[in-house]
């Protein structure tokens, strides 16, 4: 049950047909992990937290720096030099006190992506390099965790929702990100924020349809971004829709993989 404090700060969901109080109260149950405290991770962090997540897990072991500020709006100057995890769950409890938060000051890998999304109900990933969206992914696969992806590119931003443990109206599988973007690139052929620069406006942007598509798959309203890669093309305002299929060739869910899997099972 909510309080009536809690009932007052929530009243514009309350009040919608699509959230009501149940939705409300699935926000409150809903234990949300969000890989990465910078440009996109800043706008999930402190939407999720004013929408009333129950609990909000933040990984990130960089400390702030003043060129951060130009798009990571949860820091401020005087936490310069302070663990973004540490700068992030204080900004939280100012503006919702009834969000648990819990801090994962560790860099996501292949080792400890497991371990880390194991306890989360739903994972969103606003992190800045390709080794760590390879490992959330696959973690969320195998532990059967929805993820919402996303990147930041010079003027262009992308997001996308990754359900690849259900199958779809036909019965397929649903894609995986192995299936939208089977290999990484080259290491240097795509250069990071620092090197070419990033609009602070547009981690914002993102950032909150990245926040809005995790409520949205909390509480159960609209039609998700599972197969559909949505792109922000902000020199002309443009959001261009790109819809994506499941790879049978894709090492997680592909048929070698179905097939590998049928085996052990009757070998049980």
């Amino acid at each position: 049950m909510f309080s009536s404090e809690e009932l007052e700060r929530y009243a514009r969901h309350v009040v919608m047909h699509e959230v009501g109080g149940a939705g409300q109260q699935a926000l409150a149950r809903a234990r949300v992990l969000v890989i990465g405290a910078g440009g996109l991770g800043a706008p999930v962090l402190l939407y999720l937290a004013a929408a009333g997540v129950g609990t909000l897990g933040i990984v990130d072991d960089d400390v702030v720096a003043l060129s951060n500020l130009q798009r990571q709006v949860i820091h401020a100057t005087a936490d310069i030099g302070r663990p973004k995890v540490e700068t992030a769950a204080e900004a939280i409890a100012r503006l919702n006190p009834h969000v648990r938060v819990v801090r994962h000051a560790v860099r996501l890998d292949a080792d400890n992506a497991a371990g880390l999304v194991a306890g989360y109900d739903l994972v969103l990933d606003g992190s800045d390099n390709f080794d760590t969206r390879y490992a959330v992914s696959d973690a969320c696969f195998h532990a059967r965790k929805p993820l919402i992806a996303g990147a930041l590119g010079v003027f262009d931003a992308m997001l996308t929702t990754l359900r690849p443990f259900e199958t779809d109206a036909k019965g397929r599988p649903n894609p995986t990100w192995r299936c939208l973007f089977p290999h990484k690139p080259p290491p240097g052929t795509i250069p990071s924020c620092a090197e070419a620069g990033v609009l602070g406006a547009l981690a914002g942007i993102a950032g909150s349809m990245m926040a809005l598509e995790a409520i949205r798959e909390i509480v159960g309203f609209g039609t998700g971004l599972t197969g559909r890669l949505v792109h922000i093309d902000a020199r002309d305002m443009r959001f261009v829709e790109t819809l994506y299929d499941w790879d049978p060739d894709n090492p997680l869910n592909g048929e070698e993989a179905q097939a590998r899997g049928a085996m052990a099972m009757a070998q049980e």
